[in-house]
This record gives structure tokens, C-alpha cells and sequence, in this order.
């Protein structure tokens, strides 16, 4: 029987999809309700306490905005963290805008929504989650503002969005196109070497001496950000 602390209600229709995200999170002990269509897990949400919500935003019956709207108009503050297959930016805006607290775009890594999901419940407890650090770099996701060793580098908004994005996934291998959606919000062609493009510039930019080594090149797949002792 589950003896976790976590609870999350997963509203997501497509069974592989549900079934992988039900197994991943019980295998990193955050039980789970799973509801596949919007009627059913809107009435879950707004019955049963449950310290997040990962949900779809195209599901049969109610969608996954319309029931965030309504959770937020009832002053319900569970954290939520939107489930797309689509990239497009207006979308994740209209989410945020109505109060979701994180977006994911398919496919994705079972451990990072993991750690997004622990991430917003730390958030709605009252840890303050501002601040990434990982080696030498400091990032402060409120002011943007990047310091390595107490000293701070300034970065463009996409530099600074990919950073953040490595710095949630640390030492997990991140996809070109996985990099792409997150990043950049939309499809390239997907010989495009954009990616390459800015990961030289944060390198120059944060190691213009190459040490320490922290993003690492992963032939024919993208990139990973190491932890400091595997570069060492």
C-alpha cells in the first residue's frame, strides 16, 4: 500500500500518456488519481484536497483551461501544471494568465515533471524557490539576473530562458527539440543548429575559460548540464 506524503491528481486522456505519468510518479512516491476525461477530473479537483494537479488542456467534456478557470474563480490555489502537445505561445500564455503555475509541453521526461511538481509544492508551502543555484552560477528567475561566483553575467532573454531550462534538468540528457519547445516555443526546421548556436554563447559567457566544464555535448541527441564533479 502507498505510504507517501504527496498526492496529485492527473487528468490526462491519452492511456499511454496516463499510464506512464501514473507509473513515474509512484515510483517516486507521490500518490496518484488519474481521471481521463475533463467532466470527471474537474469534479475531482474541486472536491478533493491534493497538493497538485497535472493537467491535459485538450481532454474530452470539459478542457484543462476551462477547468482551471474555474478552480481559480472559486479561489481554489492548488497548484497546476498544464499538460500540451502543442507549442503554440498564446496558448501557454492564456494558461499562466489564468493561474497555472507550470507548463509542460509534450513529450516530456517523467523526472522532470517530477521535479516540477515537488518544485510548486514547495512554492505553495511557502519555500522560497526563487533563486537556482547549481556549482558557481546563482540565477534569480524574478530578476533574471545570472551570477558566477558573485560576479554577474549578463544574458539575452532566450540565453536566459535556456539556462533556466538546463538548470531545472540538471544532468539530464534535453533533446534538441525538447530544447526547441521549451525554449524557443514553436517547430524549426530540425536541421537547425540554433541550439548549438546558444549553448556556445552561455558558455562563453559563463566559462569564457572553460572551467568548470558544465554543458556537455551529446552526440546526435543535444545537451546535458553535468554536475559539477562529473566535469571535474
Amino acid at each position: 500500500m502507498y505510504h507517501g506524503g504527496m498526492r496529485v491528481l492527473v487528468v490526462e486522456d491519452e492511456p499511454k500518456i496516463a499510464s506512464f505519468v501514473r507509473d513515474g510518479l509512484e515510483e517516486n512516491d507521490i500518490s496518484v488519481d488519474l481521471c481521463q476525461d475533463g467532466d470527471t477530473g474537474y469534479e475531482h479537483a474541486s472536491s478533493k484536497p491534493y497538493d497538485a494537479i497535472v493537467l491535459d488542456i485538450m481532454l474530452p467534456g470539459r478542457d484543462g483551461l476551462s477547468i482551471l478557470r474555474s478552480l481559480r474563480e472559486q479561489k481554489n490555489e492548488v497548484p497546476v501544471i498544464l499538460l500540451t502537445a502543442r507549442a503554440e505561445l498564446s496558448e501557454r500564455l492564456e494558461g499562466l494568465n489564468l493561474g497555472a503555475d507550470d507548463y509542460l509541453t509534450k513529450p516530456f521526461f517523467v523526472e522532470e515533471l517530477v521535479a516540477r511538481i515537488r518544485a510548486i509544492a514547495r512554492r505553495a508551502s511557502g519555500e522560497n524557490l526563487n533563486a537556482l543555484e547549481h556549482g558557481p552560477l546563482t540565477v534569480d528567475l524574478l530578476t533574471r539576473q545570472l551570477h558566477v561566483v558573485g560576479k554577474e553575467i549578463e544574458l539575452t532573454t532566450r540565453e536566459f530562458n535556456l539556462l533556466a531550462f538546463f538548470l531545472r534538468s540538471p544532468g539530464r540528457v534535453l533533446t534538441r527539440t525538447q530544447i526547441l519547445e521549451q525554449v524557443w516555443g514553436y517547430h524549426f526546421d530540425p536541421g537547425t543548429n540554433i541550439v548549438d548556436v546558444y549553448v556556445r554563447r552561455l558558455r562563453q559567457k559563463i566559462t569564457p575559460n572553460g572551467e568548470p566544464r558544465l554543458f556537455e555535448a551529446v552526440r546526435g541527441v543535444g545537451y546535458r548540464l553535468l554536475e559539477i564533479n562529473d566535469g571535474e
